[in-house]
């Protein structure tokens, strides 16, 4: 079995819909770890050492949270900033993370005919997502595509919300069963929960 380490960062929790159902099912999966970046570090004072031993004590390391501003929330930024430095995740002896893998997790406000080029957005999401897949890619580990949930201020009403929370939790446990089919997903592009690139459970 593979060591998850689930990073969930979103400033207005209370008030989101979609990423708090996503939180609720994977508070129910077991076998993980889970870190509320805001509820642990509501003052941005993040230790540094503590994450590091997080991260080394895990072998899949996945972000959620939603897109702000073509960008993570600025506690994942910051968190980023102060834990992967110089000597640990790049540069000199930096190869501590060597070999694990990063995946997100992404609510966007917007709807997927959005992030096109003929779209308002102009790009796709992935263009959006190039410095976390750069800062994976630096550190030396395996960025798999990420889960993406469009139109999330109405996944609600238009009854999507519900399966991405379901797909969300497949995801956590077959990324922790090892059922997550790292090969096939390796192709450019996004996930979505009726595209997981699952195995069969033996």
């Amino acid at each position: 079995m593979a060591k998850l380490l689930l990073y969930y960062a979103h400033p207005g929790h209370r008030h989101s819909r979609a990423n708090r159902a996503m939180w609720e099912e994977a508070r129910q999966v077991t076998g993980i770890s889970r870190v509320d970046l805001y509820a642990t570090y509501p003052r941005f004072d993040i230790d540094i050492e503590a994450e590091q031993a997080r991260l080394l004590a895990h072998d899949v390391i996945l972000f959620q949270f939603p897109l702000f501003w073509y960008s993570t929330p600025s506690m994942v930024k910051e968190w980023i900033d102060l834990v992967l430095e110089h000597g640990f995740a790049y540069g000199a002896g930096g190869t501590q993370l060597a070999g694990k893998a990063m995946m997100l997790a992404v609510t966007a406000a917007g709807p997927e005919s959005a992030y096109r080029p003929e779209g308002y957005q102009h790009f796709d999401m992935r263009t959006f997502l190039t410095p976390l897949e750069q800062t994976a890619r630096l550190s030396k580990m395996q960025f798999l595509p990420p889960y993406v949930l469009y139109g999330s201020l109405k996944a609600a009403a238009a009854e999507a919300l519900g399966p991405h929370a379901a797909g969300y939790r497949q995801l956590l446990e077959a990324l922790r069963d090892d059922r997550f089919d790292m090969a096939k997903a390796g192709a450019p592009g996004v996930l979505t929960h009726d595209t997981l690139p699952l195995k069969a459970e033996v």
